[in-house]
């Protein structure tokens, strides 16, 4: 019995808080009201360092194996050095052995793995509770929701679609070169470069931010009641999530009854990220990790990451029990891509808010490789890295709210030293607004109008951005009567023919009309947390008359 145990513990999961105690009562002398950190023992917490050390040491080699190689086979050390990494192995599995004793004597830990074996066979809403009370390892928590519920997994697959690039066709020569593309962009993506477009998901840099992750979580379960749920997606990913209801809080009825799904940036967690956002201001609030993210399993390319965001929203939907309608998509950076997928993909969801986001990739990622490399990081990125989320928000037929930061560092293709007028110009947030805008509202977003919407986006305040469109003397009524008169007239879906009939200047203050209700102006960075006062969902009222 011992000894099978001392397996259990041997094999068992990181413990690393105890948020709440699981039972009613608390069975030791001292009284605690709020979370705390598991203690391990001392033998306990000197193999968990030499461990982690050893970890950390992996990664290092692991990142820099082709340097490594080469210098060992020069110097003539591959034999001895695998005799080195065998005795290693053995001495760690020592260490292994030691940290299960440890474990062992443990009380904390023998009660946390007794509740976790119950829960694993017996997946019952008090067994569920009582181990949400336990921050460990998250790929030990049981399954909470799979796509098998809501689809049927003994038929054909189901597949998130994507839009996919179309190529042109290839003949003689240029065939042969499209196969060295092939060969090379491949290569080139699953190496370096979704690690690149996406920092979060290596292995050191969540090592490093693991302590502040883990009191983000904390704080998320002890002050505001969060629920940490395992969703697998149909790829077999799981998806680490976030939920926090305020459907029977006293709180505001619309807002409690409106959740708010949260995609993070590509070096973003839900942990640490944008939903604390709406979560101030009262919503429901969903958070997720991409794939290979904190506690998600998989890697960050495209598809993946669509079929991440089709089970979160299943998962609302089935779960959760909020119809689309009561759904509001909240991204931030490159979150953009799969909040426009939702949109696309649902297009009865309530409204989009899309944060510090781009129209596409591409001329981000030109931006930050080598001029030479042109053909290659394009051909690179339609095939394998294909983030086009202007195109995708374009099949939404529902509010949107765009939010463009002047001092964004990482949206600009031109960086310039003080955010003067070029970089402002050159973010592209404003090809998104634009792109939106053109599509939904073509008869009023001629050369003129669009020139004049793209001297209102170069304002680097809100201040600035009010005294340019007053400048302008638009009549918001005279706009409000036009665009409602055409849609009650009509009831026709985007793209609108309104404004055939306009003079120039009427089309301008429409256009300017358009991009205010469309976007917000903010004079901060990329990375500065976007004030709660600022979280503004367009309502349905939005849909119906714009």
């Amino acid at each position: 019995m011992a000894a099978r145990m001392w397996l259990r513990c041997l094999f068992g999961p990181h413990l690393h808080r105890i948020h709440h105690h699981p039972f009613p009562y608390w069975p030791y002398d001292r009284v605690v009201r709020t979370g705390w950190n598991y203690q391990p023992g001392s033998l306990e917490k000197h193999a968990d360092k030499i461990l982690g050390c050893a970890s950390a040491a992996w990664y290092l080699c692991y990142y820099s194996s082709p340097l490594l190689l080469c210098f060992l086979y020069g110097k003539g050390y591959i034999c001895s050095a695998s005799q080195y990494v065998a005795t290693t192995l053995l001495c760690l599995l020592g260490v292994a052995c030691l940290r299960g004793l440890g474990r062992l004597k443990n009380a904390e830990y023998l009660e946390f793995l007794c509740i976790l074996d119950e829960a694993m066979k017996n997946q019952l809403p008090d067994n569920k509770k009582k181990l949400r009370c336990y921050n460990f390892d998250f790929s030990y928590w049981p399954v909470d929701f799979s796509w098998t519920e809501v689809s049927n997994p003994k038929s054909t697959k189901p597949s998130v679609s994507l839009l996919k690039h179309q190529p042109q066709a290839d003949t003689g020569l240029r065939s042969l070169r499209t196969f060295a593309y092939h060969v090379v962009s491949y290569l080139m993506v699953h190496t370096f470069g979704r690690r690149m477009l996406y920092p979060g998901s290596v292995g050191l840099l969540q090592k490093a931010m693991r302590p502040m992750l883990e009191e983000g979580q904390a704080k998320l379960v002890e002050k505001f009641d969060g629920q940490r749920n395992k969703l697998l997606a149909c790829d077999g990913n799981q998806i680490d999530t976030m939920f926090v209801d305020r459907r029977d809080k006293q709180t505001d009825r619309v807002k409690a009854q409106t959740l708010v799904i949260c995609c993070e940036g590509n070096a973003g967690f839900y942990e640490v990220g944008c939903m604390y956002t709406p979560l101030e201001d009262g919503y429901s609030v969903l958070g997720w990790n991409h794939p290979g993210f904190g506690g998600s399993t998989g890697v960050p390319l495209p598809q993946n990451e669509a079929n991440a965001m089709d089970a979160v929203i299943q998962f609302a939907v089935h779960k959760l029990r909020f119809p689309l309608c009561n759904i509001v998509i909240y991204a931030w950076s490159i979150g953009g891509f799969t909040a426009s997928w939702a949109a696309m993909s649902y297009p009865e969801i309530q409204s989009v808010v899309l944060d510090a986001t781009f129209d596409d990739l591409l001329p981000l990622a030109l931006k930050a490789m080598p001029g030479s490399w042109c053909p290659l990081v394009q051909y690179a990125v339609r095939q394998y890295l294909n983030l086009n989320v202007s195109e995708q928000l374009l099949k939404y037929q529902g509010p949107v709210l765009l939010v463009r930061r002047s001092r964004d560092e990482i949206m600009a293709t031109r960086p310039m030293p003080n955010f003067n007028c070029e970089h402002i110009v050159s973010n592209r947030g404003n090809d998104l607004v634009l792109n939106l805008l053109t599509f939904r509202y073509p008869k009023i977003m001629t050369y003129e109008a669009v020139t004049v919407v793209k001297d209102w986006l170069t304002c680097g305040s809100p201040e600035l951005a009010a005294t340019v469109y007053n400048g302008y003397k638009v009549d918001d009524d005279w706009c409000d009567t036009v665009l409602e008169s055409y849609h009650v007239l009509k009831e026709v879906e985007f793209p609108w023919n309104v404004g055939e009939d306009l003079t120039t200047k009427e089309k301008q203050h429409l256009a300017l009309f358009l991009a205010r209700k469309h976007v917000r102006i903010l004079d901060t960075t990329h990375c500065t947390p976007l004030p709660t006062s600022e979280f503004q969902p367009p309502r349905e009222c939005f849909r119906k008359t714009y």
